[in-house]
């Protein structure tokens, strides 16, 4: 018998993130069968995320229309969902691997008392649980883990899996109040949050798409070419640590190590050589594409296309040909 999923949803401004449909059609898979799946939410509210979720095949959907959870830490939001998870006999948790969802994951692993993995990249299960497959190392290798038991949780790399398609149900909210939660962990509250400072595309977490600039551009004058490769692509910028450094571009920009780790569709590094500091932040993209004039550069050795040359001349070239295919 297919175990029923729990998926632990995300949302902000009433819609639910991307990351979290991803871990939605992940779910509707393992449950694929006779299996269900449920979905999650917890804050203020979250009405309009729950139909999101029933857009996408989720109709059942356990609410904690709480607005204590919104600025609350995740030690709140993991008695909630252990909680949510018993309610409904889910035998696995499916959540999004974003900064939140991976400090969830461990609180929620200790509270429910189950296996858990992060990072996750593929997954698989069958009776005896869960295969997971997430890269390890600074994405120098890449590990096979069994959780095996009655539990598991695990946490998805954002862009690491499909966004499902659009398969609207009936929905069917189940308002319920916060379980029994020590006060304590209502006491820690986030404040405010700032925006980083970013270009006018997609910001990097969210973003399908990420063309990165780094060294090899030479100037900062000449990093107009990435914005505008990024532009017509509808892609978010990203930058080397030596960009950064040099002041070119914000800190909020760097992918790396020190900076940001992506995993978009697709990643387009521009004049950048491909230290292990950088390669880090960006090796379990889907497709890598590496255009530089050092055709030894590290770059190419994880890049599934390359280009070796000029990039001052092929940068504008593949831009121009970008806006005529797109029509822009």
């Amino acid at each position: 018998m297919t175990p029923t999923v729990l998926v632990v949803g995300e949302s902000s401004g009433g819609r639910l993130a991307g990351a979290s449909l991803e871990a939605a059609g992940t779910a509707r898979r393992l449950a694929a069968g006779d299996g269900e799946v449920v979905g999650f939410l917890a804050g203020a509210g979250t009405g309009a995320a729950a139909a999101e979720f029933a857009r996408y095949g989720v109709g059942r959907v356990r609410v904690v229309d709480d607005a204590r959870f919104d600025a609350a830490p995740a030690a709140a939001t993991a008695h909630a969902a252990a909680a949510a998870a018993d309610a409904v006999g889910a035998k696995w948790v499916v959540l999004a691997g974003t900064t939140f969802g991976r400090d969830l994951l461990g609180r929620l692993a200790t509270r429910w008392n189950a296996a858990a993995a992060s990072g996750v990249t593929e997954v698989a299960g069958d009776a005896e649980g869960l295969t997971v497959r997430r890269p390890v190392f600074g994405g120098r290798a890449t590990e096979t883990r069994r959780l095996v038991g009655d539990r598991a949780a695990v946490a998805l790399r954002p862009h690491a899996f499909p966004s499902p398609a659009e398969v609207p149900v009936a929905l069917a909210i189940e308002a319920v109040g916060a379980p029994d939660i020590p006060a304590a962990l209502f006491g820690p509250k986030r404040t405010a949050v700032e925006t980083a400072g970013a270009g006018s595309g997609p910001g990097l977490a969210d973003a399908a798409i990420v063309v990165s600039g780094g060294r090899g551009l030479r100037a900062p004058e000449n990093f107009r070419l990435i914005d505008e490769l990024a532009a017509s692509l509808g892609a978010a910028v990203g930058a080397s640590r030596a960009v950064t450094d040099a002041g070119w571009r914000p800190a909020s920009l760097q992918v790396g190590q020190t900076g940001r780790a992506v995993s978009p569709q697709l990643y387009i590094a521009v004049g950048i050589s491909g230290a292990i500091q950088h390669l880090v932040g960006m090796v379990s993209s889907r497709v890598i594409v590496a255009i530089n004039s050092d055709a030894s550069a590290p770059i190419f050795k994880v890049a599934d296309y390359g280009i070796a040359g000029d990039l001052f001349e092929i940068v504008p070239a593949l831009t121009a040909e970008v806006r005529r295919v797109r029509g822009i």
